[in-house]
């Protein structure tokens, strides 16, 4: 993706999480052309020292540096992984070419139909399994040295556009690659998820589908903004979920978690507690109101389908007493416990 040059202070600020690996690719890259990368490593403040130890890291903003004057110099977006180079700025053609008014899935389904213009050595594709979305990429070539970071750089890559187009994290289910275990696999939890899978059949990532369904927030205007920095949406996670609040819904409504805490919700999600508390604000919800409804969720169930007395329903729904069960069974049913019971013993099939 193009981007434009970041100071070069920016690469001392960040933690340092990026595998020396990925440097070590790019370094091989300038082997294969007969270049010389000691220009673009002293940009980036990158210790040739550094290149040879196996638990080295380096910042987002050094790799960002490192990365973008690679590019250019090598004048190959790919760094070296494909038959054919890709010139400066052919991935933010394909982000250009998959900019829709339609939901994200059809800018995946643009992005993954325009990636074969820049090369067939990779193939993607996108399956919807059990309300799952799944993106795979099939290797067609042999990419040799290069494997691991060429495909955690196009997932990250395609993760990156489409968590900048909706405006939302994509929270993924699963992460899977092809390869061993690195020696680095401690940051991969970061750059994808905790559900890892190594030694797989091949590159994919899964997530919720409803993804696919929301609609793109961006146009012509932001892409041209973002394409001045683009590099670290392959890096550096998305932030704010838009479909965090069916997340803790879901969570919630699990038998097996109607009293969970703030800290256990936030675990689940691999988020901080403040941040919870943050994201689910701007959505226009709290975790509160949100327990409160699982819960009453819980006791219709109970209710509709067992004749344990209310106080009962209430304690198991996670009511400190019938009273408060009762007001806020009201407030979101418009009906009381007893009424509920009552009327849905009239229908068949209950009301749940």
């Amino acid at each position: 993706m193009s981007a434009r040059q970041p100071l070069p202070f920016l690469a001392a600020s960040g933690r340092a999480m990026t595998p020396i690996s990925f440097v070590n690719s790019t370094v091989r890259a300038y082997s294969d052309r007969g270049l010389d990368p000691t220009d673009a490593l002293q940009r980036a403040h990158i210790s040739p020292s550094d290149l040879g130890r196996r638990n080295a890291r380096v910042t987002a903003a050094q790799f960002e540096i490192f990365a973008e004057a690679a590019m250019r110099e090598l004048d190959d977006e790919a760094l070296g992984w494909f038959s054919r180079r890709l010139p400066w700025g052919a991935y933010g053609m394909l982000c250009r070419a998959s900019l829709t008014r339609g939901p994200l899935e059809l800018a995946l389904r643009r992005w993954r139909r325009h990636h074969r213009i820049l090369t067939d050595d990779v193939e993607f594709s996108l399956e919807i399994d059990s309300g799952l979305a799944v993106w795979s990429i099939e290797e067609r070539r042999d990419l040799g040295p290069y494997r691991e970071f060429c495909l955690v750089t196009l997932m990250r890559y395609v993760l990156g556009f489409s968590c900048w187009s909706i405006d939302s994290k994509i929270a993924l289910a699963r992460a899977e690659f092809p390869f061993s275990e690195p020696a680095h696999v401690s940051v991969y939890p970061t750059i994808f998820c905790k559900d890892l899978v190594f030694a797989a059949p091949c590159a994919r990532i899964v997530f919720d589908v409803r993804y696919l369904a929301l609609p793109l927030k961006r146009d012509e205007a932001d892409l041209d903004h973002m394409l001045q920095r683009a590099l670290p949406l392959t890096v550096l996670p998305y932030r704010r979920d838009r479909l965090l609040v069916e997340r803790v819904r879901k969570l919630l409504r699990d038998a097996r978690t109607p009293h969970a805490t703030a800290e256990d919700l936030a675990e689940a999600l691999a988020l901080s507690t403040r941040t919870l508390h943050r994201q689910l604000a701007r959505e226009g919800a709290s975790l509160r109101e949100l327990k409160e409804e699982a819960r009453v969720e819980i006791a219709r169930h109970a209710l509709a389908r067992g004749r344990a007395p209310i106080k009962r329903v209430a304690q198991a729904a996670g009511f400190r007493n019938e009273k408060s069960f009762s007001r806020a069974f009201r407030n979101w049913t418009g009906l009381t416990p007893s009424a509920f019971r009552a009327q849905a013993s009239r229908i068949p099939g209950g009301l749940a």
